[in-house]
């Protein structure tokens, strides 16, 4: 199935069948699809936190309003993706010392000019005052990464916005790690009475939402 194709089928999941569970290896590959995802100058702004447990659903529900506990409770897996508030010049250079281990620069001086280049865009944006802004678009790029491999592999995920973010924080102790959440994605197989998995897929028209620049 190409990309196209399952764009066309994945829909958001609104009940899960709680007896179906995820496989240790189809999990493993989209918590490695997280961790490829493509970023900003590669800045990686993100951590994530990955639940399966009763235990794990029951500690992280307070922070779910009454009309999505029924996709925690059912999922098989759910990932809280969360963002970075600020990242220090030792972490960019961190990331730059990385690149250089994996083999990205044939030459010192390119990657002094990355280093270099990567931290102007992330001071820009501190005194811009849209940092968190940014680093939460960043892990969006991430989330969309992960809806797409799920539905290549035939498993259903809900992103969940509607939620309370700082129980969310404060529950994962968020805060002292400096991060923020910005969203959970339930994952798992679809039930029998899934009401959105009969319903055609909606879309404005390809004029509506694409112009030609001239």
């Amino acid at each position: 199935m190409d990309f196209l194709d399952i764009s066309k089928q994945r829909y958001t999941t609104k009940h899960y069948d709680p007896t179906r569970k995820i496989s240790d290896k189809d999990m493993k590959d989209l918590l490695e699809v997280l961790r490829l995802a493509p970023s900003a100058v590669n800045i990686q702004p993100w951590h994530f936190y990955v639940g399966s447990t009763q235990k794990a659903k029951e500690k992280i529900l307070p922070a779910i309003p009454d009309f999505n506990i029924p996709r925690i409770q059912d999922c098989s897996h759910f990932v809280v993706l969360c963002a970075k508030n600020k990242i220090t010049d030792q972490e960019l250079t961190a990331i730059t010392q990385k690149e250089d281990q994996d083999g990205r620069y044939p030459k010192k001086e390119i990657r002094d000019t990355v280093d270099s280049h990567r931290k102007i865009f992330a001071h820009m944006h501190e005194e811009q005052g849209d940092f968190a802004q940014w680093t939460a678009k960043q892990t969006y790029i991430a989330m969309t990464a992960l809806l797409y491999a799920a539905a290549s592999k035939g498993i259903d995920s809900t992103p969940i916005e509607g939620m309370d973010f700082e129980k969310t924080d404060e529950i994962l102790n968020l805060k002292n790690k400096n991060l923020k959440s910005v969203m959970i994605v339930a994952l798992g197989y679809r039930a029998e009475n899934d009401s959105n998995a009969d319903r055609p897929k909606s879309r404005l028209s390809n004029d509506e939402v694409i112009s030609s620049i001239d």
